[in-house]
């Protein structure tokens, strides 16, 4: 093991490990460096002084953040054998790297503690969008027990990395952003909902002062898991700051014996020195470049979920207008929600009994099917597996089959438990009842939710969060094998399981339940942050929204579904022949659109106020779009959200374009007009060519619109 230090490059980035101290130190993760600066230059250029009241030499943590090596911090492994041997001093052991073409793309160490007697490979990748995948993997070598309790992994941050941005929520309102200073201490943020959760950060970033949507440099840290996650960031009284992240374990989750392993989920780390933008194009980039991505396969098709429609209320002569409705405005999916199985009538009762329900429909499920296909659209289906109600045949027949720990029964919520999924007979019970369904109906397509938090989550006492969510992956991966072509939504209460674990096992989520283009607006603009546009359900509502009652305009309501996987939740059959039309134009202009919505980047233009821009008192408009990987065309959304306090709004500008191109700017009402407080439109919207300089620069006048309005201007390059 000559080579002490390691430079990893790609796409723009650049990743600096050492091994001077027998263990793996990254010391730098940003902008690309030069290739070929002779190792112990910089070696040289990272030493340090050994300052009074401070160990008698200069001091590297290393990757695992050791006390044995002199960290004071929070170590990076937390493990004991029955209470002993909790310090650990990982000794390197062997090291690989990947090359493409001459650069180095990634590397692996493994390193062990003889006397512990466990062993930890830790792996740094480089993909081809520049994101860092980080990979641990622990091993017990010896005899006896090794308790794990926290294994994360950390990056270095520089100096200048002032800021910290994240993200919180709850039900009907996920990922709200917070951004605060970043000091002297620890800042964590743990999911403990045994899912990710609406109030999962989803990305956790560190920012230059000045960092926006365009601009300063930001760098995040995402878990690519579905269960419970931790995210710490740590600036020591010394003044060097880390940021970590992985899974959060439960008291004796990890329990190792000799032989046995624990394989990390992967931390996705994003760095970007052209503003959080240059973050998520690099997320986007890397989950678009997967085989299985959905846009890979197919178009996204228009969706219409029925539960805002009907609720629980089926009946077969008012479910087959909405798909006569449907198929006329031009939907190409119809997903039947809750309350078509068991005993299902209300939320009481039926979860866990996956059979149709015939007293609901006697004939079964194929005559709104057939409806359905007559109309021109394929056929989805609701399910919720992981839940079970107490008045339910399975449950009747296997109280056992829950999560709980000791004689207990869990608190309810939503009147459900939840099926311990690690137990074989409920993960088969599940399973069969699914696959029969999928077998003797042509379903393409599930809405699986999840509606309660997990409390108590035990398998025969001992803590079962990491099983159970290897378990729901593990299902949803048979029955796309059994089912070729089957799509997966996962919905979560809406957007209670939203992460980069997944985007493996699921082809959409379910953004939130809150329907109301207010909200939506905030919610689908800092969820794409990680997560493309065309995995996320984005739905026209209701007229008059059901979560906050707020009344909008069909184009507000249309324009926001439209940058996402669009579709509709409405009881259509309710609606004018006008209101039809408009909402044709608008599948149309989405079918239309969706091959660029779909592929390109998603912008988010900065406005005057970056660092209120990122917190939760936005400016009063917003404008966002989508620009073609090649720039040759953009659709941009401009959203007034409040009054401006100005009688002429603040300047429409555009980014993401060529400053020194020419386009064609013109306004669009694929979806009906907007309401204005203004005696005319400015002459441009009719179009005017430019260049691409002066319009993300000086930019343009907006009409003066009232608030929760919007429209959209289509960008075409000369």
């Amino acid at each position: 093991m000559t080579q002490k230090l390691f430079h990893l490059t790609r796409a723009g980035v650049s990743v600096l490990i050492e091994t001077t101290t027998g263990t793996p130190n990254v010391f730098y993760w940003g902008s690309a460096l030069k290739t070929g600066v002779a190792p112990e230059q910089y070696l040289l250029a990272i030493s340090e002084p050994a300052p009074h009241g401070y160990y008698d030499f200069a001091h590297r943590g290393g990757a695992y953040r050791e006390n044995a090596r002199g960290f004071w911090g929070r170590p990076a492994i937390l493990g004991h054998r029955d209470g002993k041997d909790w310090s650990q001093l990982f000794e390197l052991v062997s090291t690989s790297d990947i090359k493409v073409g001459p650069a180095t793309t990634g590397a692996t160490f493994v390193s062990r503690d003889a006397d512990l007697g466990v062993e930890i490979e830790i792996s740094y990748q480089l993909t081809v969008s520049g994101l860092l995948l980080v990979d641990n993997k622990l091993t017990n070598l010896k005899e006896g027990t090794f308790f794990l309790e926290n294994a994360t992994a950390y990056l270095p941050l520089p100096d200048h990395a002032t800021d910290l941005l994240e993200f919180t929520g709850r039900w009907l309102k996920e990922r709200q952003p917070q951004r605060s200073k970043i000091q002297t201490g620890i800042w964590q943020r743990e999911s403990r909902e045994g899912r990710s959760g609406h109030d999962y950060t989803l990305v956790q970033f560190a920012m230059t002062n000045e960092a926006g949507f365009q601009q300063g440099e930001v760098w995040g840290l995402s878990v690519a898991w579905s269960g419970q996650t931790n995210h710490v960031l740590e600036r020591q009284s010394v003044g060097r700051t880390q940021i970590g992240a992985g899974e959060l374990l439960m008291p004796g989750e990890v329990t190792l014996a000799k032989g046995e392993s624990y394989q990390a989920p992967t931390v996705i780390a994003a760095y970007a020195n052209d503003g959080i933008d240059g973050a998520s194009a690099r997320f986007h980039q890397w989950v678009r470049a997967r085989k299985n991505h959905p846009t890979n396969v197919r178009p996204r098709p228009v969706t219409l979920n029925v539960w805002e429609a009907v609720y629980m209320e089926h009946k077969l002569e008012k479910l087959a207008a909405l798909a006569e409705v449907a198929g006329e405005i031009g939907v190409e999916r119809f997903v039947l929600d809750d309350g078509w199985f068991g005993a299902r009538r209300d939320d009481h009762a039926g979860l866990g009994d996956w059979t149709v329900a015939p007293e609901v429909w006697p004939q079964g499920l194929q005559p709104l099917i057939d409806v359905v296909k007559k109309n021109g659209m394929e056929f989805g289906l609701w399910f919720e597996g992981e839940m079970v109600n107490a008045d339910s045949d399975l449950f009747r027949a296997h109280p056992e089959w829950i999560l709980h720990s000791g004689s207990r029964m869990p608190i309810e919520a939503r009147f459900q438990q939840v099926l311990d999924l690690s137990h074989p007979g409920a993960f088969q019970h599940v399973l069969g009842q699914v696959d029969a369904l999928l077998n003797e109906y042509e379903i393409s397509y599930i809405k699986w939710d999840h509606n309660r938090t997990l409390t108590e989550a035990a398998h025969f006492g001992k803590a079962t969060m990491r099983n159970q969510n290897i378990a729901i992956y593990r299902l949803f991966d048979e029955l796309k094998l059994r089912h070729p072509g089957l799509e997966i939504e996962s919905c979560a209460s809406g957007g209670g399981r939203i992460d980069l674990g997944m985007i493996d096992h699921a082809d959409r989520f379910w953004t939130s339940d809150c329907n109301d283009a207010l909200e939506r607006q905030t919610i689908q603009r800092y969820t794409s942050i990680a997560i493309p546009p065309e995995l996320l359900g984005t739905h026209i509502g209701p007229t008059h929204a059901h979560s906050t009652g707020r009344t909008h305009e069909l184009s507000f309501r249309a324009i926001t579904a439209l940058f996402g996987h669009a579709g509709l939740e409405w009881d259509l059959t309710e609606t004018t022949a006008e209101e039809r039309a408009t909402l044709k134009a608008w599948t149309n202009y989405y079918k239309a659109n969706r091959g660029l919505l779909h592929s390109g980047r998603v912008v988010r233009v900065d406005a005057g106020d970056v660092a209120g821009q990122c917190n939760s008192a936005p400016t009063t408009a917003w404008t966002h779009g989508v620009v073609a990987q090649d720039g040759s065309k953009a659709i941009f959304a401009y959203v007034a959200l409040s009054m401006s306090q100005f009688a002429l709004p603040e300047t429409l500008r555009l980014a993401g374009l060529d400053a020194h191109a020419l386009y064609t700017v013109k306004l669009v009402t694929p979806a009906g007009g907007y309401l204005s407080t203004q005696k005319f439109d400015p002459e441009w919207t009719n179009g005017v060519t430019v260049d691409g300089g002066f319009l993300m620069n000086a930019g343009l006048r907006a009409p003066i619109l009232k608030p929760e309005n919007a429209f959209l201007l289509e960008v075409t390059k000369n």
